[in-house]
């Protein structure tokens, strides 16, 4: 029995039982504005649902459970065979079998595939970020195995199917199937080209066997696996079936697991191939070329998932202090607190919008729209995830002390923050990508200076930042040393004449205003007070 001096007040309810893409505002916004009018109740409804999902207190619970029990590595069963399996709880299961009937991997030859998905995947990850990796790893497989027919017309039916099989066996008897990659090695991390596993030809055609390690295996528990290894012409891609037509375990050796900061659900591996069994994917020598839209397709994930992850952290922050009193009131009516919400809101529906505008350039697949990608997909993914781990301790922030406890379900998205920042390329290599379609591709910046020149003479601040983007490109001495602040510029400018264009005008005006003008500081919660901060607190606020 609780004793007397145990009266529980003045506590917040758990957010919980809501729509979780409904209930955001940006995000649904940005869906119907680059939305068919025709898919308009079709697509709504299926993220309406998922959001429902998401916010229910049973799938939450699954995603604290697989966060709370990770995977284990099993390399041998009882007789001492070596078997190399990952076993994990059975709420990583459900999230994954959840998170593929959802369409995750379904994106590319339905309408308004990309789009959708996008918003299904920023609501998903919000429920816990770990199933994303395999997820997003089957989702861009797609166009690498592209290159080759007839490979994709095997695989690609089973990596776009909306049905989970967890089962270990050959994929031709499968309903659907999931990838892994397998790209970098201790020696050489982002520098590909520097990879020692050796890629040996069999004699049927396209037959090779592969000998080497991969320092960093995603999802290594799945069907298959693109990877680079050197072939006689040069690096080149493969895909490494996990089980082989005749039922037989390919040789897939799982040293261990990594133990990560954060991404405790899912498991990443170092695995050793010893003699194992790979057909090659494009041609020697073009394995680079082979996985580069592979690649952006990862890279606009990143961009995602902290999108995600910041509105789950700006939702939380907002949601607790609608409720909790402090000082004679309301601590969301509190100035201070308000510029601080106010401002983790600008950050999170810019990273929102910039997001989901990509996706949509990628279901328009034009010329332009892909001259766009070219420059937008690094700079995003640069600047989204750099701000992604600031905004959550800031919203951890919001709850005190009730922010540093696992409970909340802060801390797992702090720990989660910095992830995406460094897979799939970590900052500096986004800042050179930016620098090389600079540099190399004349078309991606003119694609983009149509895109923010959409916006000019509706913000002066966003006007002069603009005039100053150019004024520094005219000057390229000493670039590489300055990659860092032309992604973030470009990324800023661009979030800019989205919000000028899109959002209500409170928000634009405050991003202008911190984002652009120089009105505000280096931390939260430091906008400027004459702006109106409590609509922006408004629009950001979770309606359960």
């Amino acid at each position: 029995m609780a004793g007397s001096t145990h009266s529980v007040n003045n506590q917040v309810p758990p957010l919980v039982g809501y729509d979780v893409f409904s209930a955001d505002r940006a995000l649904t916004a940005a869906v119907e504005r680059h939305l068919d009018p025709g898919l308009r109740d079709e697509v709504l409804g299926e993220l309406s649902a998922l959001g429902r999902t998401s916010g229910s207190a049973q799938v939450q619970e699954w995603g604290a459970q697989a966060n709370e029990n990770p995977p284990r590595l099993r390399t041998h069963d009882r007789y001492g065979h070596r078997v190399d399996e990952v076993e994990f709880h059975p709420s990583w299961h459900r999230l994954l079998g959840k998170g593929v009937s959802a369409g995750l991997t379904a994106a590319w030859d339905r309408p308004a595939g990309h789009l959708r998905r996008a918003a299904a995947f920023l609501v998903w990850t919000q429920v816990e970020a770990g199933n994303g990796c395999p997820l997003s790893m089957t989702h861009a497989a797609v166009p690498a195995l592209r290159t080759d027919p007839d490979l994709a017309a095997e695989w690609e039916p089973r990596l776009t199917s909306m049905v989970y099989d967890r089962e270990l066996r050959p994929a031709h008897l499968k309903a659907g199937a999931l990838f892994g990659m397998g790209l970098t090695e201790k020696q050489g991390g982002s520098d590909v080209r520097a990879n020692t596993t050796s890629a040996r030809p069999l004699a049927e055609d396209g037959t090779y066997e592969l000998t080497g390690h991969k320092w960093f295996c995603s999802a290594p528990m799945s069907d298959g696996f693109l990877v680079l290894a050197q072939a006689p012409g040069g690096l080149t891609c493969f895909l490494v079936p996990r089980v082989l037509a005749d039922g037989t375990r390919n040789v897939f050796l799982l040293q261990r697991l990594k133990d990560k900061l954060g991404n405790r659900s899912n498991a990443s591996a170092e695995v050793e191939f010893d003699g194992t069994w790979a057909c090659r994917v494009g041609e020697e020598g073009r394995g680079v070329r082979t996985i580069i839209e592979m690649v952006a397709a990862t890279r606009l994930d990143c961009v995602l998932g902290s999108a995600g992850l910041m509105r789950q952290a700006v939702a939380q922050a907002v949601h607790h202090c609608t409720y909790r009193e402090v000082f004679g009131g309301k601590l969301v009516d509190k100035p201070l607190m308000r510029n601080v919400l106010a401002d983790l809101a600008i950050e999170s529906e810019a990273a929102t919008t910039l997001a989901l505008r990509l996706a949509a350039a990628c279901d328009d697949g034009g010329e332009q729209e892909r001259a766009l990608l070219r420059i937008a997909v690094p700079a995003a993914k640069y600047w989204v995830t750099k701000r992604c781990p600031q905004a959550a301790v800031e919203a951890a922030e919001c709850l005190g002390g009730n922010g540093y406890v696992e409970e909340s379900g802060l801390p797992r998205l702090v720990r989660e923050s910095p992830l995406n920042s460094i897979w799939e390329g970590a900052g500096n290599v986004q800042a050179l990508d930016v620098l090389r379609a600079l540099q190399r591709e004349p078309g991606a910046f003119d694609a983009y200076l149509r895109e923010v020149g959409q916006a000019r003479g509706a913000d002066h601040r966003l006007d002069g930042a603009i005039k100053n983007l150019l004024t520094e490109l005219a000057d390229l001495e000493g670039v590489e040393g300055r990659a860092r602040r032309l992604a973030e510029r470009l990324a800023l400018v661009l979030q800019g004449s989205l919000l000028v264009r899109f959002a209500p005008p409170q928000v634009a005006d405050a991003f202008c205003a911190a984002r652009l003008g120089g009105d505000g500081g280096a931390a939260f919660g430091t906008l400027p007070p004459s702006l109106d901060l409590a609509s922006v607190v408004e629009r950001a606020r979770p309606v359960t």
